[in-house]
């Protein structure tokens, strides 16, 4: 795979911490990632925004984590005045080939007990900043359920148009699931070559 300019892991550019609605948005560290296993478990137990059947243990998140700050990508979370984690979103790779290196892939998972306050919003916003001062061209959203509504709402808010369906691609709790990919073009999109062929 051709290299890339890597980002900043520490601070990724466009990701600068801001405070909204009582919360701040600010690059996640090592240190988060308990709390961010705990989201995503909750989400892999009651939801239908991963296909995951059993909720990974904190170390496995840990390894996740390190793969997708170590690789460059940003990852973010949302955090109270008190500290406590109400959110997280990242991008990564859409596919390893090297003709995909400018397309990323979105999570945003927001804890069930901080639902409705902008979080998602924040997170997504802030993570399509970052990935666009990194020089990705297009963001994907690869949306579990098209019956999660709040998700395709906030991802159409922030200007993601539907790329399409794919029905019955998933199996959980005992029925199929129609996903949905949703695009964004970043900075110039498709309109100019890359910096780096």
């Amino acid at each position: 795979m051709e290299p890339r300019a890597a980002a900043v892991v520490a601070k990724p550019r466009g990701c600068a911490a801001r405070m909204s609605a009582g919360f701040t948005v600010r690059a996640a560290t090592i240190a988060d990632v308990p709390a961010i296993a705990a989201i995503y478990a909750d989400s892999v137990r009651t939801g239908t925004a991963t296909y995951e059947y059993a909720a990974p243990e904190t170390d496995e998140m840990r390894r996740r984590f390190e793969t997708i700050v170590g690789a460059g990508y940003p990852y973010l979370v949302a955090a109270d005045t008190a500290g406590d984690v109400l959110g997280y979103a990242y991008a990564c790779v859409y596919r390893p080939r090297p003709g995909y290196r400018y397309t990323v892939e979105d999570s945003v998972y927001v804890a069930a007990n901080a639902a409705r306050r902008g979080i998602g919003r924040a997170l997504l916003s802030t993570l399509i900043s970052a990935c666009t001062a990194r020089g990705d061209r297009l963001m994907i959203a690869v949306l579990g359920d098209t019956a999660n509504v709040a998700t395709i709402a906030l991802h159409r808010a922030l200007g993601f148009e539907i790329a399409g369906r794919l029905p019955g691609v998933g199996w959980k709790f005992g029925r199929w699931l129609d996903g949905l990919l949703m695009c964004l073009a970043l900075g110039d999109g498709r309109t100019s070559p890359p910096s780096s062929g």
